[in-house]
Order: C-alpha cells, then structure tokens, then sequence
C-alpha cells in the first residue's frame, strides 16, 4: 500500500499541482484548503506525511502542525511556502517541519524531499495505521540473506564495495563535467548491482532514480547524500 499524503494548501492551483506530483512518489494524496478540514482529515484517517502550506485562511502551518502533532507526535511534515525570508523558513524549522520548501519548486524536487522525509520506506499495517521504518544505510539483513548469511563475506564485500564507491563517485563528478549522460548511467547500473549484495538499500534506491533521469540535479542531490552516508558510517567505524 503505498503512503498517504495529507496535503494542506488554499490555492486551488497549487493544490493540484502539489497533489500530481506527491501522487508521483508514489502515494496517496489527501488534499484540503484550510486547518479545519487537515484536522478533520486526520481525525478520520492518520496519514503518513503532511504536506503544509505555512499560510492558511483559518490559521498559520504551524499552528496546524501544533494541533495535528497533539495526536501524532511521530508523523512527519514539510512545509511549503513562497517566502524567501531565512527568519520565517527558521521559524516553520523551529515549529518541527524536517524541510520547507520554497514555491514555485520542481515536481522532481518534491518527490525527492517527500521520499527523503519517509526514509523511502513505510510500513502500513493492515488497519491503514502508519507505521515508520527509516531505511537505513546499510541493510544488514538484506545482505545476509544475499549472502546466505554469512557475516565474514557480507563485511569484505562491503569493505571492497566502499573501496569501489570512492573511483564510481570521481567517474560520475567527470561524467556530469563532460555533459556525458551515457557515461553515468553506465556507473550507476554496475553500482546497482553491487548494492543488492552489500544491503546498500537507500544508494540503491537513488541510484536507480538518477539513473531514469542523470541530468537531475535533485535526484544527484539525493544520491550523493546517500552515498556520503554510507562513507560517514564507514570513517566511524
């Protein structure tokens, strides 16, 4: 079952817009006008993200994320706004949204904070209640099973997989320079493959996106940002 969306904004315009491209994610989207109805909504069936507009007719997003929060402290949100102003985007921060999103933006550029605030992985029970499983960098049990459980062989693989990551990474950076589309998805197909074995779960994911589209910018975002996850883990150690 894929997530559901609450969607709080007053523009009809902006309503469907944002709506078309949250569905794109893919997900369920449930699309109101005002507090009232979010609150409502919610009361009806608990979603899974919520999808803010900071300015609303009966009251500010924050207010409503207050409210909404007093039921379901642990659910997600993004705001979304048209002001450019730090000190509000700050404020709406302050308020518990994880990002604010600044209007007009890309339909690719909400799908990507939409999957990157679900950590690309929801667990819907069977009652429709939310349930959120944040999708870690590496997958351990992913692996053992790819490896038939074999700890010693899912560590040197994953040893020989980051020592890989460091040369595909410079081979992308060059191959974004060069305007070389070809070249990318060629890295980021191999890359694929070696993440399966290893549990690299979310690189996997965002390489599979950015290879659909190698000329996003979003999408590189996102993918870099799950790789250098992985290298932070790694220096940890």
């Amino acid at each position: 079952m894929n997530p559901r969306i609450l969607l709080v904004e007053d523009d009809p315009v902006s309503r469907a817009f944002l709506a078309a491209a949250a569905e794109g994610v893919p997900a369920r989207v449930v699309s109101v006008a005002n507090c009232a109805d979010a609150v409502r909504s919610e009361r009806e069936a608990a979603s899974h993200l919520w999808l803010i507009d900071a300015n609303l007719p009966d009251g500010s997003g924050a207010s409503l994320l207050a409210s909404l929060r007093a039921d379901a402290d642990a659910t997600p949100a993004l705001a979304h706004t048209a002001s450019r102003d730090p000190s509000d985007h700050r404020a709406l921060h302050a308020a518990g949204f994880a990002e604010v999103l600044v209007k007009p933006l890309s339909m690719e550029a909400l799908q990507v904070a939409i999957r990157r605030t679900l950590g690309a992985r929801v667990v819907v029970a069977d009652d429709g209640s939310p349930s959120y499983a944040q999708w870690p960098a590496w997958d351990d049990a992913a692996a053992l099973s790819a490896l038939k459980g074999e700890q010693s062989h899912v560590a040197a693989l994953r040893r020989l997989f980051l020592d890989e990551l460091a040369g595909q990474l410079r081979a992308i950076d060059r191959a974004r320079a060069d305007g070389d589309m070809a070249a990318i998805r060629g890295v980021l197909h191999r890359m694929r493959a070696s993440c399966g074995f290893v549990g690299a779960a979310q690189l996997g994911e965002a390489a599979r996106q950015l290879e659909n589209d190698p000329g996003s910018d979003a999408l590189f975002d996102g993918f870099r940002a799950a790789a250098d996850a992985l290298v932070a883990i790694d220096h940890s150690a």
